[in-house]
């Protein structure tokens, strides 16, 4: 399951002064700091099978390594998105179903697919900044990423903050979220960078 928080961050001078900010200084897991170029495909049949249920088929680029991410039973409260996923390193971007088929959803992604030929609906590129964040009672993950979704109806930037829960307490994971948030005026995001891309082409159809 992941659960994180989104921020929108209003500039990018904003966004320099949260990644030297102090603020975590005490709490940053030593040499977890670092930088990467992400390039994320969202596939689809040409239908939106996956769409309709819910369910949303990535796979990434992170640095030099390809990930392929199954996503469903999502939610959002707020700034607080919690879903469903399933992360299994590939060699390309190339979509495969099959490599999930060892999971009970995967077996369901099939299903819906049935066969159908996947495109690529949405792709997201961005450069990510990142640090983890060791309170003791929990592990978390903070985020920057500063880039662009593209869709072929246009396209809309990202620029913004995700935290991160990796093991913990939500309850900690919303302190540390609302101490960013208040210092620095960020609005909640309430919807995640493939329904941004969703929004964009419904937009434009």
């Amino acid at each position: 399951m992941e659960i994180e928080l989104k921020y929108r961050i209003p500039t990018t001078e904003i966004a320099e002064e949260i990644w030297k900010d102090k603020m975590f200084f005490h709490l940053e897991e030593e040499g977890s700091r670092e930088e990467m170029c992400f390039d994320a495909k969202y596939y689809d049949t040409e239908d939106w099978a996956l769409s309709n249920e819910e369910m949303a088929y990535r796979v990434r680029k992170e640095g030099s390594n390809w990930v392929a991410s199954l996503k469903w039973k999502g939610h959002t409260e707020g700034a607080l998105h919690v879903r469903e996923e399933l992360n299994v390193p590939v060699a390309d971007s190339t979509p495969d179903p099959g490599v999930f088929h060892g999971s009970e959803i995967g077996v369901h992604l099939e299903e819906v697919i049935a066969g159908r030929p996947l495109i690529c609906q949405i792709e997201t590129k961005y450069h990510r900044r990142r640090f983890r964040i060791d309170t003791g009672d929990g592990l978390y993950e903070l985020s920057i990423d500063d880039g662009w979704i593209i869709t072929p109806y246009g396209q809309e930037r990202i620029l913004e903050v995700e935290l991160e829960l990796f093991s913990g307490e939500t309850e900690e994971l919303e302190k540390l979220g609302a101490s960013i948030c208040e210092k620095y005026g960020l609005e909640k995001e309430e919807i995640s960078k493939y329904a941004r891309g969703l929004e964009l082409i419904n937009k434009g159809r």
